[in-house]
């Protein structure tokens, strides 16, 4: 039988508990346990009232994420995507660019950054993204800021 992969998205405010705590376990799985970088995610970001969450949930397992911030510079609203990721057992399938498109459509023609690990820059660029600063490092991977639009 054929799993169905749905589409989710959520303002922060109407999250209930247990998906923000499936959202954070993939999360912590894939940035924390599988690529062994400790750093801060817990950054009081996910429960801003303008951050929305997207996600794929495959019978009631969150296997693909991504957190869509709100920033407001000199008064002109852009976004910011970020803790992007899939989990690793399916990966390979368009989760990643399924969740990608729908924050995307999200944002319409407002500007969008991200921090690309450089080794995602070639994915990043097929979604429209160019390279918008110096190589960085960040909690131990180097990065590449990018942005669209």
């Amino acid at each position: 039988m054929m799993s169905t992969v749905a589409l989710k998205r959520s303002w922060a405010a109407d999250l209930d508990t247990a998906t923000l705590y499936q959202l954070l376990k993939l999360r912590v799985e894939v940035f924390v346990v599988e690529q062994k970088c400790a750093y801060p995610e817990l950054d009081g970001l996910d429960l801003l009232p303008e951050t929305r969450h997207f996600w794929l949930d495959d019978e009631g397992e969150i296997i693909c994420t991504l957190r869509l911030l709100e920033e407001h510079a000199d008064g002109v609203k852009s976004f910011r995507i970020g803790r992007l990721c899939t989990a690793k057992e399916v990966r390979g399938h368009g989760y990643t660019t399924r969740v990608l498109q729908a924050a995307l459509a999200e944002a319409g023609e407002s500007t969008v950054r991200l921090d690309a690990q450089t080794y995602l820059v070639d994915m990043y660029a097929k979604h429209g993204f160019v390279v918008d600063g110096d190589t960085f490092i960040e909690d131990g991977i180097e990065h590449v800021p990018m942005r669209r639009g």
